[in-house]
């Protein structure tokens, strides 16, 4: 007997196992925005003193956001005549993007600054086989994390694909990503981002590439247009090409008065942030904070307090959310098994043995800071 279609329809609206475990991947997902802005030319008339004043207030605002979220500052002064810095932004949640682009307004120097570009995306898994090329990794867990690196160069457009490329077979679509593959694994000098859009903003990918070599990302995009996958492009640009630089730099870079501090190569410096109270990060508890565009994993394991690179060497598995073993101070990876040890970072088991960086801990006054030895090139 069949069975009423009541019953029928409750059981289309039960949580299948794939729904579920599409839901518990959602949870991984990073949010990416790229905040483009440009100074009104008027607030390069105003006293010294005062953009001096109008620098060092917005520095401050910017700088309190660090342990929220991942914050890079580019200049695209040299580059773009429509935008002057760019603010490329990663979080677990878009809230942070409001209230960062709310505070930012509220500066005195915010009333000078205009937003030209703002781009909203998500990470995700691609529907596509994708081996080892423009930096990805054979694990399809780690499209769902960025983690930029330190490279000079950024370049930033979105993108858009045809309405006929979505009626093509999986398959035939595969093929032509392979050749897209094929051409990306000569430049092994340049790391792509690529970031999802589809009903968040106007467009369906967002691609960020990172490298040294301005040059090898020309001869890159030269060689893609001549791929079959090229003809179903129907959107990317505007194009941007931004220069990584610390906050204080890409600030001065607008005008006005010299504030950034001067750095030689070579010189190290103590970086210190303070996470939190004490008492906010009881025993086995963890925080995730953010320090110098890393993500930083915090550990109280029976009263001793760890920091180390949140992101496992082998995925960038996001270590927090790993089994913790008290007696032994260390911590799996949730995504796949490789155990780190919390007081020297090394991989004591599992599938590397590379490490990941450890940070200072020091606690004062009930307050736990962070910090690390930086050395500028």
């Amino acid at each position: 007997m069949s069975k009423p279609s009541f019953l029928q329809n409750k059981e289309k609206l039960l949580p299948t196992e794939a729904s579920l475990e599409r839901a518990k991947g959602l949870g991984k997902r990073q949010y990416v925005r790229f905040a483009f802005y440009k100074i009104d030319p008027i607030w390069r008339r105003l006293d010294r003193q005062v953009q001096t004043d109008h620098k060092k207030e917005l520095n401050k605002i910017i700088t309190s956001f660090n342990r929220r979220m991942l914050l890079r500052p580019y200049s695209t002064i040299g580059t773009r005549a429509d935008t002057e810095i760019l603010f490329w932004q990663i979080a677990d949640s878009p809230l942070v993007f409001q209230e960062f682009g709310a505070a930012i307004i509220k500066t005195k120097m915010g009333a000078y600054l205009e937003l030209k570009y703002s781009y909203f995306s998500q990470t995700k898994r691609s529907i596509y086989e994708l081996p080892p090329s423009f930096g990805d990794s054979e694990e399809p867990e780690e499209r769902l994390v960025i983690d930029p690196s330190e490279a000079k160069y950024l370049f930033v457009y979105p993108f858009i694909k045809t309405r006929e490329w979505y009626q093509l077979s999986l398959a035939a679509r595969q093929g032509m990503i392979n050749e897209h593959i094929i051409v990306g694994r000569k430049y092994p000098s340049v790391k792509l981002n690529t970031t999802y859009s589809y009903g968040l903003d106007d467009y369906e990918f967002i691609v960020a590439f990172e490298t040294d070599e301005p040059s090898d990302f020309l001869d890159l995009v030269q060689e893609l247009r001549e791929t079959t996958v090229s003809m179903y492009t129907k959107q990317d640009i505007p194009v941007f090409t931004c220069i990584n630089m610390r906050l204080d730099q890409a600030l001065d870079a607008l005008g006005g008065p010299i504030t950034a501090e001067i750095i030689k190569a070579g010189e190290t410096k103590e970086i210190w942030m303070d996470v939190c109270p004490l008492d906010e990060l009881g025993p086995g508890q963890t925080k995730v904070v953010y320090l110098e565009g890393k993500q930083i994993g915090v550990f109280n394991i029976a009263g001793q307090i760890y920091a180390l690179n949140n992101r496992c060497s082998h995925a960038r598995g996001p270590l927090t959310e790993g089994e913790i073993d008290e007696k032994e101070a260390c911590v799996v990876c949730p995504w796949h098994y490789t155990k780190f040890d919390l007081k020297t970072g090394k991989a004591i088991d599992g599938l590397v043995k590379t490490p990941v960086d450890i940070y200072e801990v020091k606690i004062q006054n009930n307050l736990i800071s962070i910090g690390y030895e930086k050395t500028y090139e």
